[in-house]
Formats: C-alpha cells, structure tokens, sequence
C-alpha cells in the first residue's frame, strides 16, 4: 500500500508490518453491511486503486508467523484495480461485507459518512436513527430511545447488521 491518499482509509486498520495480531475471540458482535455513501466508497477505491494488496479480505487468513501480519504463503501482491475491480468489490470485500456500497448520497441521512466535521455533528447519528425506526425516524422519539441509539452512534456502533 503506497499511495499516500489511500493511507487516510485505513487509519490504525492498515495491516502493515507495524500492526500486531490481536485475541478478538472476546468480540462475539461486529459491523455488517452498513450501508457507505457512494462518495466515500468511491473516493475510497479512487484513492487505493494503485496500492498494492494480496488479499480480498482483510479479516482473517493472514500469515502470523513472524508476529506481524504478513501475506499468506503464494499470495501475490496486485494492485486494488485488479483485486478490487469496482468501487463496490473494496468496500464490501475487504472488511467481509462490513460495508455496504450504495447509491445514497452523503448527508441523505441513509449511509454513513467515513469522514465528517465534528464541529457540524455528527451526520451517522440520523443515519443509525433512521435503520433503527425506519420510516418512523423522522417521528420524534422518546428520550429513551434516543439514548439508546445515540450512545451507540456516537461510540461508533451501529444498530443494524
């Protein structure tokens, strides 16, 4: 993974020599198919699409051996475009179907928005409200259920999945 503009997608996530194997056998939820803006999702594979990887899914199948994460024995290293042929194939394969790739728009309040400016909110608590109402989101909710969504949101769990 070379490109500097790529580096911003995986923040302390980019498997590297520098990155540690972790005991996750404690972690019995995780993120699925939440929903990406089609911006994010595209100016992601924008950005990677000339780094280089040599695996499709990133969660599992690493070579530990060496107590860093490496390559699994055989893999060869390609570039994102040939790995990931479209926007869609990045962000729902190489986290496995963490995300979703979708035609919503940033600030349409149904997908999450990777980078935001927290000053203005943050625009993924109306988006973590509206799949866990539904149509209802826009009714005004009781203090209670507001609670329980916008905790999570704001910790960056999401509701859905």
């Amino acid at each position: 993974m070379g490109c500097p503009g790529c580096r911003r997608f995986w923040g302390p996530f980019h498997p590297t020599p520098l990155t540690l194997q972790s005991d996750s056998s404690w972690r019995r939820e995780r993120i699925l198919n939440v929903p990406l803006c089609r911006e994010d999702c595209e100016q992601w594979w924008e950005d990677c699409q000339d780094s280089a990887t040599c695996k499709v899914n990133w969660h599992k199948g690493w070579n530990w051996t060496t107590g860093t994460n490496q390559c699994p024995h055989g893999a060869m290293c390609q570039k994102f475009k040939y790995v990931f042929p479209t926007p869609a194939d990045l962000c729902e394969k190489v986290w496995s179907h963490s995300y979703k790739y979708t035609t919503e728009h940033r600030g349409s309040g149904r997908c999450i928005q990777m980078w935001f400016d927290p000053i203005e909110g943050n625009p993924n608590v109306a988006v973590a409200r509206y799949y866990a109402l539904g149509p209802a989101a826009n009714l005004r909710p009781t203090p209670l259920v507001l609670l329980a969504l916008l905790a999570p949101a704001l910790l960056g769990v999401t509701p859905w999945g």
